[in-house]
């Protein structure tokens, strides 16, 4: 807290495809968005789920492909955010045919030329292969690894991470590499503010990003816009 107003420090879990584009996505907002917008900058191009293990929401959102998981926890008052604009990207470190490291690869050239080769990521997003590093006063977590790895992940940063951390986990998006329209809903149950801090952080005019008061809901068409589209694309192939 400072000012009055709550700092936040975003920290990116995983650097595939996906990981890249969240990260590309994320620092896009952290770097312009007023709201949210703090009086640290970075001038670097080359920074279980809660520390208290207190998690009070789960929330389920479908994105057309897409279907997140929120965690929040919520023991800390509400008062007016903002954001730093440095991302922390962690990285699961490897060895390029050049020779090269993944995340020096990354600072270097702004690009994750292995998993999202051709998209600029941002200046201010930085790859970390240090998991403990990556998420230092990060008070804002983004899960996007495989899910067999979130567990081992999460028992990692048991003890490690900032009073009050809320975290989101996202499965998949590659819509939202090339910025095609997507959308997505955002689950909850009480505590709006939050969900509508994490829409914030995420919307951008070609991802709309909105938040309803219905967890089960929102879980359930996640799962059954799935099934139509299955069944939509069985009938289109028989049809034509």
């Amino acid at each position: 807290m400072e000012n009055g107003h709550a700092k936040y420090r975003v920290a990116v879990i995983g650097s595939g495809n996906w990981g890249s584009v969240a990260s590309r996505l994320i620092a896009s907002n952290t770097a312009k968005l007023p709201s949210f917008y703090g009086s640290w900058h970075s001038n670097s191009h080359s920074s279980a789920f809660s520390a208290s293990n207190n998690i009070d929401k789960i929330a389920y959102i479908p994105v057309l492909s897409l279907c997140w998981v929120v965690f929040c926890d919520m023991h800390e008052p509400y008062a007016p955010c903002y954001l730093q604009d440095e991302v922390r990207m962690w990285v699961f470190e490897e060895i390029l045919p050049t020779g090269k490291k993944l995340s020096e690869s990354i600072n270097k050239e702004n690009e994750n030329c292995k998993y999202l080769p051709g998209i600029k990521l941002g200046g201010n997003v930085i790859a970390d292969p240090d998991l403990e590093s990556a998420v230092k006063d990060a008070n804002m977590l983004v899960f996007v690894t495989p899910h067999q790895f979130v567990e081992g992940i999460c028992k990692k940063l048991v003890g490690k991470l900032k009073p009050g951390a809320e975290a989101i986990s996202l499965i998949k998006g590659m819509e939202i590499a090339v910025e095609k329209f997507s959308e997505a809903t955002i689950g909850y149950r009480k505590d709006k503010e939050v969900a509508t801090r994490w829409a914030k952080l995420f919307t951008t005019p070609y991802f709309l990003v909105s938040v309803a008061e219905d967890i089960e809901g929102v879980e359930l068409c996640g799962t059954l816009k799935n099934i139509v589209a299955i069944a939509a694309g069985f009938i289109c192939h028989h049809i034509l």
